[in-house]
């Protein structure tokens, strides 16, 4: 009990000294004017950095992993009903098929899907 006690008492010490000098190592100083500015060829910028992000594109992109993920979960349903000729096999791939669809109709209704707005 006391060796798991110690070795305990040893690794929490060790990941403690490890994030200490991490931080010491990894501080720096932003005082610096050209630091803390944009860099843009050695001039001086003239617009902001920022630039608006088109809400309408994250959307998209949500909706577009959202599916690409569904559709990684139907790769194996081919090499399913191969194995297992049973009924619930079939069911259960098209229910996630029919689902998949109505989302889709959801978005394209809804105009998610749709980017020249």
């Amino acid at each position: 009990m006391m060796n798991s006690l110690s070795s305990l008492v040893v690794a929490g010490v060790l990941v403690f000294a490890v994030v200490l000098m991490a931080l010491l190592v990894g501080f720096r100083s932003n005082l610096d004017r050209e630091k803390s500015s944009p860099f843009e060829c050695g001039f001086d910028p003239k617009n902001s950095a920022r630039v608006s992000f088109s809400l309408r594109f994250f959307l998209l992109a949500v909706v577009f992993l959202i599916f690409d993920i569904e559709i990684i979960f139907l790769f194996p349903i081919p090499f399913m009903m191969i194995m297992s000729l049973s009924n619930s096999v079939i069911f259960f791939s098209f229910l996630a098929l029919l689902i998949l669809l109505f989302g889709l109709i959801h978005e394209w209704r809804e105009g998610s899907l749709d980017w020249s707005k």
